[in-house]
């Protein structure tokens, strides 16, 4: 290995070469502002073109004396800190900025990262959003706002605020227990400290995790890098690069959209009776009209389709009131126009029609290019998983019909909906966390139309947490249910409709549709959009009125 000053001549010999454009220039002239002083009168010809002495440039030093400013982050300092203390004498972490050869922190003369953060609360919280000046007051004393010190710090300027007083300070693995504690509260992280237990707030109506989201249009974004000598800065810059290279440097962000995976759930699709009726008046793409974009717009979007379709369905009749479904064929146009890429199949309508219209749906799938999971041609299909990757995320959908009728349940030779065999479903839970997969579950559990879920569908549902799901999701609601934070998982115990034609009641009219975020082999967001049924057919965006009381009204039966 060659010895530091080696390293330390050679880069000096690349930056002489650079400033003169040509190892073998004759001269190198008289620019008082670049190198060192160049002596009076003409330079002899050098005799080779490898003649640069030592003393035609400032050596870099061979200890570099590195500030770290205090809003540097965790995932940008650790770095410079492990180059530190590995002994070799190379960098010398000084306290005191007026010592330092580099300073790493903001608004760097070098930006090499650039570090999104957000604006988060308790996940049972209300409110959506603020403005800009709603964020400066409540960071100065306006209401309770807790972040970190390195959040502190790189804000203090553009928000306010003083050392000892507004925001309240706590370390970074410990804002979020204190911020539940402290509710209604507030607070500022970056964007790598994520967590399924906060809500993201839109800032002026922008929020980062969002698919679409753009950084030059969002304030709560800073550039870090290093200023000061210019020998010293690339030196160490150099450092940081080889570094990077064993996996240990400066990341240029930490939030890369190809990363990211935006997954939609929603709950009961039924494109019969009613809204079957209502399709044929209107077009078939009538209940996507108003809320399709949020289904298209995700990366992956599902839905649980309890209906196959056939062609010898008859025509819809909204006053029908046989529980014996099927759907015309063409009915299928709208799951491809708002964007259904998965398909749920544990319903207890699924084979209503008979299983050969069961099994000509699948093929309308498959000719479609979505997947599905939780039923299939046989049993062994209905209890395989579906597993896709998008973005290096691993996702493994996995879900069951506990409740029957058992005619609806696929059998070694016959197609249906998958019946749980736990032992079996569950062993494959495990075993897909334990190769990577963030194993999503899904239950038909028996329904019941309350927004607090019954203790057996409790004990169901943390039973798939326990085996390893990182998301459980209760398909059979047709009213919303609450939520449930358990061990390392997140529970919806049932998001409600989404295509369904139940009109009567406000409840059954009242939608979830969770939009939840991965990033990295994280589930890091879970965004909850409402919607209202409207017309026996057509969901549409409350109004914040009525997203207000119903948020409110979920999180209280959810015990928040």
């Amino acid at each position: 290995m060659r010895s530091v000053r080696a390293i330390l001549v050679t880069r000096a010999v690349c930056l002489a070469a650079l400033l003169l454009a040509a190892c073998t220039s004759p001269a190198i002239g008289n620019n008082p502002g670049i190198g060192p002083t160049a002596p009076a009168g003409p330079l002899p010809r050098l005799a080779t073109a490898t003649a640069f002495q030592p003393q035609a440039a400032t050596p870099t030093p061979s200890v570099l004396r590195v500030w770290l400013s205090p809003a540097l982050p965790e995932a940008l300092r650790a770095p410079i800190v492990s180059l530190s203390r590995q002994g070799n004498g190379r960098i010398d972490l000084v306290r005191d900025e007026g010592q330092a050869e580099v300073v790493a922190g903001p608004n760097a003369e070098s930006p090499l990262a650039t570090w999104i953060y957000a604006v988060v609360a308790p996940f049972p919280t209300v409110q959506d959003g603020l403005t800009i000046e709603e964020l400066r007051a409540a960071w100065t004393g306006g209401r309770t706002l807790l972040t970190d010190g390195h959040t502190a710090a790189a804000f203090q300027a553009f928000l306010g605020g003083s050392a000892g007083g507004s925001p309240t300070l706590a370390p970074l693995n410990a804002v979020l227990d204190r911020t539940w504690a402290a509710r209604p509260a507030l607070a500022v992280i970056p964007f790598e400290a994520l967590d399924p237990r906060w809500k993201v707030l839109e800032l002026g109506g922008v929020s980062p995790i969002r698919r679409d989201f753009d950084p030059a249009g969002y304030p709560l974004v800073v550039s870090f890098g290093l200023s000061g000598e210019p020998q010293a800065v690339a030196a160490l810059q150099e450092l940081l690069r080889a570094s990077e290279v064993a996996g240990t440097g400066w990341p240029s962000t930490n939030r890369d959209s190809d990363r990211l995976t935006v997954l939609v759930m929603t709950g009961v699709t039924a494109l019969a009776r009613a809204t079957a009726w209502r399709m044929d008046v209107n077009g078939v793409d009538y209940p996507g009209e108003l809320i399709g974009d949020w289904l298209r717009e995700a990366d992956l979007t599902h839905t649980s389709n309890e209906v196959s379709f056939a062609e010898n369905c008859p025509q819809p009749d909204p006053a029908s009131v046989s529980l014996r479904f099927c759907s015309a064929p063409g009915n299928m146009a709208l799951l491809e126009d708002v964007g259904i890429d998965v398909i749920e199949l544990t319903g207890n309508h699924v084979v209503d029609w008979g299983r050969e219209a069961f099994l000509r749906t699948l093929d309308l799938y498959r000719l479609a290019g979505m997947e599905y999971f939780g039923g299939g041609v046989d049993l062994a299909e209905s209890l395989q998983p579906l597993l896709v990757e998008h973005n290096g995320n691993r996702l493994a959908f996995l879900g069951c019909n506990p409740a029957g009728p058992s005619i609806a349940w696929a059998t070694e030779t016959l197609p249906g909906a998958a019946p749980c065999d736990y032992e079996r479903l569950y062993a494959e839970v495990a075993r897909l966390r334990g190769d990577g997969y963030l194993p999503i579950f899904t239950f038909q559990w028996a329904e019941s139309y309350r927004s607090r879920p019954m203790s057996p569908q409790v004990a169901g549902f943390r039973a798939a947490i326990d085996a390893g799901a990182l998301i459980v999701s209760g398909s059979q609601a047709h009213q919303p249910q609450g939520f449930e934070f358990y061990g390392a998982g997140f529970i919806h115990y049932g998001p409600g409709n989404l295509f369904f034609d139940q009109m009567w009641s406000i409840p059954t009219r009242q939608e979830f549709i969770d939009r939840y975020v991965i990033y990295d082999g994280r589930h890091i967001s879970t965004e909850l959009l409402t919607a209202f049924l409207e017309d026996w057919a057509q969901p549409r965006p409350m109004t914040p009125e009525e997203r207000a009381a119903f948020l409110e009204a979920m999180f209280t039966a959810s015990g928040w």
